[in-house]
C-alpha cells in the first residue's frame, strides 16, 4: 500500500510542475512583450534622428549650394526628380519637401538650444511646428513638450491650434509660494489661463451643472484639451468632514505632476470666496484622498470671465497650489491678453526649466 502511495505521487509530479509553470507564464509574456515594445521604441527613436538628420544635411546642402553656386528653384527640382527616379518608392524626396529641408536647416541651424531638440521628435512633428510657430520661443516650448510628453502629430496640432503656448505663459497661479522648485515649472505648463471648450455643443447660456455633464460626456476631448497628461477620478467627488459631505465638481489626476487635481466649475465672473472654498477641498484632499507618495493637491477654479487683479489679490495669501483660469467653446485667446505675454527672459527662464 505504501509504495502504491509514492507511485502516485511520482506520477503526479510533473503534472504539479506544469501547473507552476503555467501561473508563471503570464508573467513572462508580460516581460518579453515589455521588452519588445522597448526595443521596437528605441529602434524607431534611433530611425527617427537618422531620418530627421538626414533631411537636415539635405537642407544644408542645398543652402550652400544657393549660397556659392546661387542655385535656383529649377535645380532643386531637378535634384527632386534625380532622387527619386535614383530611389524609387521612398517617400520624402519631392521637390516641396526639399524646400521645406531647407527651411528647416535655415531656421534651426543658427539657434543652438533648438537644433538638438529637433532630433528628438519626428519628422512630421518638426514641420507642423515649422510651419504654425512664427517665433523662436513658440517653437521651443512645443518642441520641449511635444519631446518631454510623447504628443502625437494630431495631439500637437490641437495644442497648437488651442494656444496652450499663449495660455501657459499668462496662467494665475500662486505656484511660486506654495510648490517646491521641483514641482513649479511643471505646475505652471499644467495649469494655463484659458482653456478651449470647442467640441461642447452648449449655448453661451448654461448651467455649472449642464457644464459638468457635457465635459464629461466628452471626457476624452475634455483631457485632451486640459493637456492631456489627466486621468479622470470623478465628478461630484464627496468628501466627509465632521459628518458633513462636500462634493468637488470634477476630481482628476496629473501623471507627472502625480497630484490630485480638484476643479471647480463656475460659470460666472470669479469672485475671491471661491479660492477659500477651494482651499478648504484641498485640504480635505490631502488629509483623507492623498497617497504617502504623491505630491499636494492642486486646485484650478474654472470660470467664465475673470478680472486678472482680483485673482492676483485673492492668490496673494492662500497657502494651497492654486490655479484660476478661465474656458470659451472657441480657440481664440482674447485680443487684451495678447499684449500681456511676459518678457522674452521670462519666457526662457520658465522653458530653460522643464
Amino acid at each position: 500500500m505504501a509504495t502504491s502511495k509514492k507511485t502516485t505521487r511520482k506520477k503526479l509530479a510533473p503534472a504539479v510542475r506544469e501547473t507552476a509553470a503555467a501561473k508563471d507564464y503570464p508573467a513572462l509574456l508580460s516581460e518579453v512583450k515589455a521588452r519588445i515594445q522597448s526595443a521596437q521604441y528605441a529602434a524607431l527613436r534611433a530611425v527617427n534622428k537618422e531620418l530627421v538628420g538626414l533631411y537636415w544635411d539635405i537642407g544644408r546642402l542645398i543652402v550652400e549650394r544657393q549660397q556659392t553656386e546661387g542655385w535656383g528653384k529649377a535645380v532643386v527640382a531637378q535634384l527632386a526628380a534625380d532622387l527619386q527616379a535614383a530611389f524609387p518608392g521612398t517617400c520624402g524626396f519631392s521637390a516641396s519637401n526639399l524646400w521645406r529641408m531647407k527651411s528647416f536647416f535655415e531656421t534651426y541651424s543658427g539657434a543652438g538650444k533648438l537644433a538638438p531638440l529637433v532630433r528628438e521628435i519626428g519628422w512630421s512633428h518638426n514641420l507642423i511646428i515649422l510651419e504654425r510657430c512664427g517665433d523662436a520661443q513658440e517653437r521651443e516650448f512645443y518642441l520641449r513638450m511635444a519631446r518631454k510628453f510623447g504628443w502625437s502629430k494630431n495631439v500637437l496640432a490641437h495644442q497648437i491650434d488651442n494656444q496652450s503656448y499663449e495660455k501657459s505663459l499668462l496662467g494665475q497661479t500662486n505656484f511660486d509660494q506654495t510648490l517646491t522648485p521641483a514641482l513649479r515649472a511643471q505646475a505652471k505648463l499644467a495649469v494655463r489661463d484659458e482653456y478651449a471648450f470647442d467640441f461642447l455643443e452648449l449655448g453661451q447660456q448654461h448651467s455649472e451643472r449642464e457644464l459638468e455633464r457635457a465635459l464629461i460626456t466628452r471626457i476624452e476631448d475634455f483631457l485632451r484639451a486640459m493637456g492631456g497628461m489627466f486621468a479622470f477620478m470623478g465628478s461630484q467627488y464627496r468628501l466627509e468632514v465632521e459628518g458633513k459631505e462636500f462634493f468637488i465638481d470634477l476630481l482628476l489626476f496629473h501623471r507627472r505632476l502625480h497630484a490630485l487635481v480638484a476643479i471647480e466649475l463656475k460659470i460666472g465672473e470669479f469672485e475671491p470666496e471661491f479660492v477659500g472654498k477651494m482651499q478648504f477641498y484641498l485640504a480635505a484632499l490631502d488629509a483623507q484622498v492623498r497617497q504617502e507618495d504623491e505630491n499636494p493637491s492642486i486646485g484650478i477654479i474654472l470660470c467664465k470671465e475673470k478680472t486678472r487683479t482680483i485673482v492676483e489679490y485673492a492668490l496673494r495669501d492662500a497657502r494651497k497650489p492654486i490655479g484660476v483660469a478661465t474656458y470659451e467653446i472657441t480657440k481664440t485667446l482674447p485680443k487684451k491678453l495678447k499684449d500681456q505675454l511676459p518678457s522674452p527672459e521670462a519666457i526662457a527662464h520658465l522653458l530653460e526649466s522643464i
